[in-house]
């Protein structure tokens, strides 16, 4: 049941999110194409100009990302300076244990000190490379920046004529960047309601699994009988017992007699191996007996419908 719970409110989720996603992608599609066109319709109104004016801003596109990544180096270079301070401090407090008396023959003070002159070592190489790749990127951004700084100089006059162009694109950039990021936080969503639903209707296909796997087992184990069972009860008149002698007088039995006994019993009867010795000696007996009772049955029942069989069991 709480499996069933979990897959059903998937599902609703998925429903739920992915209407929310269609009408995210379709408000996306409609402000594309809205932006699309009115910038069309400014670029007609204003001419080659945006052109012309064009280069000035991918300069400065390509300087603030110039800028970003020199926040990013500058970053990395402070923690990489960080780690091989307190590295030194390390190596410091493990050379005054053991420089103790008490503790020149520690290992674990040797052990210590080894370990922090790695750390120490480590730290040198990261703050190294850190401070190049700071001083590269901060090469490409003085670069970025005094492009833009001639670029602003040398076209000036179209920069100022285009600018209501830009302005209209920066305008229209910035909220296709908050649909978009909408559109992708919905469509996170939706695979993480999925990944449940199909979590959940995994469980749900091993429950069942399980639960045919034990009524399979119960089945077997109800149809199953051990071998050695008794026979039925309607045939216990027609066997004879080890001890019980013979069964005369009996009525026959029908045609289809044998077809009512199992194969259980069959089995049970194999599994009997009594001895035949002492039946020897009363073969002509019995016959004798079965003869004079014959004969009677005739005289009293008038009939003679009625046979009479020996049964003897083995």
């Amino acid at each position: 049941q709480e499996e069933l719970e979990h897959l059903n409110q998937a599902n609703e989720e998925i429903n739920r999110v992915e209407l929310q996603l269609d009408e995210a992608r379709t408000t996306y599609r409609r402000i594309l194409s809205e932006s699309a066109r009115k910038l069309n319709a400014q670029g007609s109104q204003l001419g080659n100009c945006i052109e012309k004016a064009r280069p000035y801003y991918e300069a400065r596109r390509l300087a603030k990302e110039a800028q970003q990544e020199t926040q990013k180096a500058a970053l990395r270079y402070e923690r990489a300076v960080s780690m091989h301070n307190a590295a030194r401090e390390m190596v410091f407090v493990a050379e005054q244990g053991v420089m103790a008396d008490k503790n020149r023959l520690d290992p674990t003070w040797q052990e210590m000190l080894n370990h922090a002159t790695c750390k120490v070592n480590e730290a040198e190489e990261e703050r190294l490379r850190s401070e190049r790749e700071h001083q590269r990127v901060t090469q490409l951004c003085q670069q970025a920046e005094a492009k833009v700084q001639a670029l602003q100089k040398s076209l000036k006059r179209v920069i100022v004529k285009s600018k209501p162009y830009f302005e209209l694109k920066a305008q229209f950039n910035q909220i296709l960047e908050e649909h978009k990021a909408k559109v992708t936080a919905l469509e996170r969503l939706v695979s993480q309601a999925k990944t449940r639903y199909s979590v959940a209707l995994r469980n749900l296909e091993q429950i069942s699994e399980q639960i045919h796997a034990r009524r399979l087992q119960r089945l077997i184990v109800r149809r199953a009988s051990p071998v050695g069972a008794e026979a039925s009860p309607q045939h216990a008149g027609t066997e004879v017992g080890v001890t019980g002698g013979t069964h005369l007088g009996a009525e026959c039995p029908a045609a289809d007699t044998l077809s009512v006994l199992s194969l259980q019993t069959i089995a049970s009867d194999l599994q009997k191996f009594d001895s035949v010795e002492h039946l020897l000696g009363l073969s002509d007996a019995t016959s004798l007996n079965s003869d004079e009772l014959e004969e009677r049955e005739q005289r009293r029942g008038g009939q003679g419908h009625f046979k009479h069989h020996r049964s003897i069991s083995l």
